[in-house]
């Protein structure tokens, strides 16, 4: 019999003795070692670290101690997650070499159940993107065919999971940035109701929207992380003071009597190829011949999500990418830095700084939101822009008085190639198209992976949940997972689904 995959078999094993998260974590450390080089999902590979968690974990087992409920499953992190003493960089040469002073409060509680960190993973810089063509360090390569992007911003994650290099990862998700590049590395990634998970800690790109989520290899590990996760932190004033009911609670009791919506808007969007449009009617279908009462909705202010979140996002990263500045940390520029001459004066010194530090699609996000945030302009797109957002709010309201979840694709096709979208950044945007109205409206949805296309790869569907309706959305998830076609595994992990 072959060892568990899955986060829950390992933590079980582990937990009992049966397995040592000393040998789990090696196993995964050599199939690094064997495909990191062809994927880049990490920007660092924590090794000796990840060895030393798991020598701790399994001496607590040996003691009697309760070892957490994900003991010695390996978990990778996206680099924009602060760790103490070990570099974060956000993938910008801005950040390189910083180390953090402090972990944060999603890490920590990660350690706190038992996880091992096996490294930091590549990211579109500063969550900006949506293939992980952006990164300061170099592209991330999808598990699944090394010619294509895994998604972004998220995609170090993704394709860390994918590729079988650990269980589960953590992303952040912005506008997209964990489902997209999980639907498209063939996973399961769930963005949770904005408050629910803290972001103390999370780097932040745009604060109104990020938040932090899990990657797994099935519907039923992401809940599992998303609980060790979720809770209270008088560190974020965002986050929410109640606790919300567990994700995991309701995983086994099918969808009969359910209400699902099939987003129209979203269902009918820009750029959606056939194959996505033809596997979203499947999962109606499938979800509907599984009891659900199944039936379409309209949330009309969804078609401006994609120019409300660009002019929203943009202003906020404007606003909080103003602390790089070269005095504090990070970069600052110079001979030192081998940037140049020393500045001549402070003025002089930001702009070097800045030009050295951030790339192309930073720069260009911080000039947009800087002028729509500038006087003059600042009522006629960002404030507008604001409407927009407090219109889809209620047009989601509406919708789930009659609708317990929602049905939308995920991304519009399967993983495109590597450099076919980075000179076209209008193109690149529609990535997000179908997953940033959740983020606009803060309320919990995740894509499962539901089969593939004709060109092999894998795609997913979307599903939608009320504020703090995780509970109700994982439960659809697990019946979406149950009845999907066949999914795409990568060579590197081997097998099937």
């Amino acid at each position: 019999m072959s060892a568990p995959t899955t986060a829950r078999g390992i933590a079980a094993e582990v937990r009992s003795g049966a397995r040592r998260a000393v040998d789990v974590v090696e196993e995964h450390l050599v199939r690094i070692e064997a495909h990191e080089g062809d994927v880049h999902a990490f920007n660092l590979v924590l090794a000796d670290a990840a060895r030393a968690q798991a020598a701790a974990i399994d001496e607590a087992v040996a003691a009697g101690r309760p070892p957490g409920p994900l003991a010695g499953v390996p978990v990778a992190l996206k680099d924009n997650l602060c760790t103490r003493g070990i570099p974060t960089t956000c993938s910008s040469r801005i950040l390189e070499g910083w180390k953090p002073p402090y972990d944060a409060t999603v890490v920590q509680r990660l350690a706190a159940a038992g996880a091992v960190f096996v490294g930091k993973t590549n990211l579109d810089e500063f969550a900006m993107g949506s293939s992980t063509e952006n990164s300061a360090f170099g592209p991330t390569a999808n598990p699944h065919d090394l010619s294509r992007v895994p998604g972004g911003s998220s995609g170090g994650s993704a394709a860390a999971v994918a590729a079988g290099f650990a269980p589960l990862a953590l992303g952040s998700d912005t506008g997209g940035s964990i489902r997209q590049p999980a639907a498209l590395c063939g996973v399961v990634g769930a963005k949770p109701t904005y408050g629910l998970v803290s972001r103390y800690g999370l780097v932040a790109f745009a604060s109104s929207l990020d938040q932090i989520g899990p990657f797994a290899l099935d519907v039923a590990d992401a809940a599992l992380l998303l609980d060790v996760l979720a809770g209270p932190d008088r560190r974020d004033s965002t986050c929410l003071a109640e606790t919300a009911p567990s994700a995991s609670a309701r995983l086994g009791e099918g969808v009969d009597g359910l209400r699902i919506g099939v987003v129209r808007e979203l269902a009918d969007a820009e750029g959606l190829s056939a194959e996505v449009r033809g596997r979203l009617t499947e999962a109606a279908d499938a979800l509907s011949a599984a009891g659900a009462k199944v039936a379409e909705v309209s949330i009309p202010a969804a078609v401006y999500g994609l120019s409300a979140y660009y002019l929203i996002a943009p202003a906020e990263a404007s606003s909080n990418l103003a602390r790089y500045d070269g005095v504090r940390y990070g970069l600052r520029a110079g001979r030192a830095a081998g940037t140049g001459d020393d500045p001549a004066d402070v003025s002089a010194m930001y702009t070097q700084t800045r030009s050295a530090g951030f790339g192309a699609e930073v720069k260009r996000r911080i000039m947009l939101g800087t002028y729509a945030l500038s006087a003059g302009y600042y009522d006629a797109y960002y404030g507008k822009a604001q409407q927009v957002r407090t219109l889809m709010v209620r047009d989601f309201e509406a919708a789930y008085r009659d609708f317990d979840v929602l049905l939308a694709p995920t991304a519009p096709g399967t993983a495109f190639e590597l450099g076919a979208k980075t000179a076209d950044p209008l193109t690149m945007y529609l990535n997000d198209v179908c997953t940033i109205p959740s983020n606009l409206v803060g309320h919990p949805a995740m894509s499962v992976p539901f089969g593939g296309g004709s060109d092999g790869l894998p795609l997913g569907v979307q599903v939608l949940a009320p504020a703090l309706g995780e509970a109700v959305m994982f439960q659809v998830a697990a019946a979406l997972e149950a009845c999907a076609p066949p999914v795409p595994v990568s060579p590197m992990r081997g097998g099937s689904r």
